[in-house]
């Protein structure tokens, strides 16, 4: 029999800073709600089939929210101190919609229901509806109780002066259902409680939702431990992405963009061009310090910031004992053509000239057939045609020299469109390629002494399209690496006078608008509510980075694009 073809299975997880400096207020819920879902599913996984083996990415300053959050249910439990993510504290507060009171930054959008709001109460209250029915609706069909409250919540939105009509237990029971969907499908299996208030429906006590909390708090609490078990054991390998998911070959030389899209307009980013180099060491060092200090050791692998390369900046990371990167099939095919080699398989490592790392590329097409299509299938069937494309790879082997394949895809964004967050699918995907003949669950770190093939040239560019035009090139995404780039020149003028503690915070928030959730949101082809969202998150971590510079922020970052403001 000939050698087992190497399956590698990467998880990628992600979510960007969503806590205003300002104020300690959480903006956003994601990173909680992700964790008590997709985080704690996709390890629990792992723990029922331990023969299985994968690759999972944290983005550092996902570890810190995560931690965060545990922290802070656990000294809300002990001491009462106030939870500063509003969804969270409803699950607990007196009544639920009072933890709404005050937030700067809408999370349900109430300002879009048509009607007017008359005080501050029925305010809150649609606040608090509108975050409630942000969920996929094979969560919300799934359960009738919930199903009954969220279309009520709808017509809510839809005239809000029906609001004077509920009563506290809708919304009690409104916050509860939220959170009973938002839970893990292992959860979901393993827990009593969640058993008795599933079957309980409706009229949730506090007594309840204290229980709830509790259980949430465990979840986030025991996270990143199991994973780091996981990790001990030998059964998965963990990688890094630079701190706050910053685009490194743009910071290093946004010219790198032309290399893939010659004719791309961007932005002057003057500044960066001068010292690119150190904002990008410091998101390395710093994401170094975040995962030793979680998982008690270095990584040895790194997904770069939406699988983004270039020559510079492997090379950099190389200097910093990265043994592997990974990115997208379409960038390895664009590097492929310009170096001349036309029929190079995807499956195996490459290296760039005198270079040790290994850059794994993702099989584009596998990798999205999980992350979308099969969400509509029945999961063995979904599983079967899996199998079936690899064993089909591993067939050919021997003529195309594949050694591995890399299945890449987000640990989160794709299993609420799954039934039971794809639960049959998962569980069933590692238990079939486990007892492959032909196929072996492997991490990269494994396959570091495959064959490595030389690639020539590396065309800078991600894993979305194997460009940056995702990013930049278009006015809106230009204008904000402009409003980047403006308070970056303030930070530089400002940074050499501040304090060590100053410095650092500065430092900090500066990177924090650096990340790539930004700009990637920006342009007409995004959802206009999500994208007034994020714009105006964007603008508020901006204005902080003024506020701790001690300088007044421009009077444009006050204004999102159709709000009448630069963007």
């Amino acid at each position: 029999m000939p050698n087992p073809l190497k399956v590698v299975l990467y998880w990628h997880n992600h979510q960007p800073a969503y806590r205003d400096f300002g104020s300690g207020q959480y903006q956003l819920p994601w990173a909680y709600l992700h964790s008590i879902k997709d985080y704690v599913d996709m390890v629990a996984h792992l723990e029922a089939v331990p023969q299985a083996r994968a690759v999972v990415n944290f983005v550092p300053i996902l570890l810190e929210q995560i931690d965060d959050y545990a922290q802070q249910v656990r000294n809300f439990l002990q001491i009462a101190t106030p939870l500063s993510d509003p969804l969270l504290a409803a699950l607990i507060s007196q009544p639920p919609y009072v933890s709404f009171l005050n937030t700067p930054l809408p999370q349900g959008r109430c300002e879009r229901t048509q009607g007017t709001i008359s005080n501050g109460e029925n305010r809150n209250k649609i606040e608090l509806i509108g975050c409630c029915l942000r969920a996929h609706q094979k969560m919300i069909q799934r359960f009738s109780p919930y199903q009954e409250l969220s279309e009520l919540a709808a017509e809510i939105k839809q005239h809000p002066h029906l609001i004077m009509y509920l009563d506290e237990q809708y919304f009690v029971d409104l916050v509860v259902w939220y959170h009973l969907v938002w839970l893990g499908e292992t959860v979901r299996r393993a827990s009593p409680l969640v058993a008795t208030l599933i079957k309980k429906g409706r009229g949730y006590t506090d007594a309840d939702r204290r229980q709830l909390l509790m259980l949430i708090g465990e979840l986030l609490e025991n996270l990143i431990p199991r994973y780091r078990t996981l990790l001990e054991k030998g059964q998965i390998e963990l990688s890094f992405t630079p701190y706050a998911h910053p685009i490194m070959p743009l910071l290093l030389n946004v010219q790198t963009a032309h290399e893939a899209l010659p004719d791309l307009a961007l932005p002057d980013l003057g500044s960066y061009g001068k010292d690119g180099e150190v904002r990008v060491q410091w998101h390395i060092q710093e994401g170094f310090k975040v995962f030793q200090k979680y998982f008690g050791q270095l990584p040895k692998g790194c997904w770069p910031s939406e699988g983004s390369l270039s020559e510079a900046t492997v090379r950099l990371l190389e200097k910093y004992g990265i043994r592997w990167v990974a990115s997208g099939e379409t960038m390895l095919r664009k590097s492929l053509n310009k170096s001349g080699l036309r029929n190079e398989t995807t499956y195996r490592p490459y290296h760039l000239p005198n270079s040790q790392v290994r850059c794994f590329f993702r099989d584009d097409h596998l990798s999205d057939l999980i992350g979308v299509e099969y969400a509509h299938w029945h999961p063995e069937e979904a599983i079967d045609n899996v199998i079936c494309h690899l064993e089909e790879i591993a067939h050919t082997a021997p003529y195309t020299e594949a050694q591995v394949v890399a299945i890449i895809l987000d640990g989160e964004n794709a299993w609420e469109f799954y039934p039971e967050n794809g639960y049959a699918f998962l569980r069933g995907l590692y238990e079939r390629l486990t007892h492959h003949p032909r196929l072996e669950l492997s991490t990269f770190s494994q396959c570091l002494e495959a064959t490595a093939a030389e690639l020539p040239i590396l065309v800078a560019g991600s894993w979305v399209y194997g460009t940056f035009s995702t990013w930049i090139g278009e006015p809106e995404k230009n204008r904000g690496w402009e409003m980047l780039n403006a308070a970056k020149q303030i930070f530089d003028k400002v940074a050499p006078r501040l304090s060590m503690e100053q410095r650092h915070l500065a430092e900090r928030q500066l990177a924090i608008c650096e990340g790539s959730d930004w700009c990637w949101w920006f342009g007409d082809y995004n959802p206009a509510a999500t994208v007034r969202e994020f714009d105006r998150l964007y603008r508020l971590h901006l204005t902080n980075l003024y506020l701790i510079l001690e300088e007044s922020p421009p009077e444009y970052l006050k204004h999102t694009g159709e709000e009448g403001g630069d963007a």
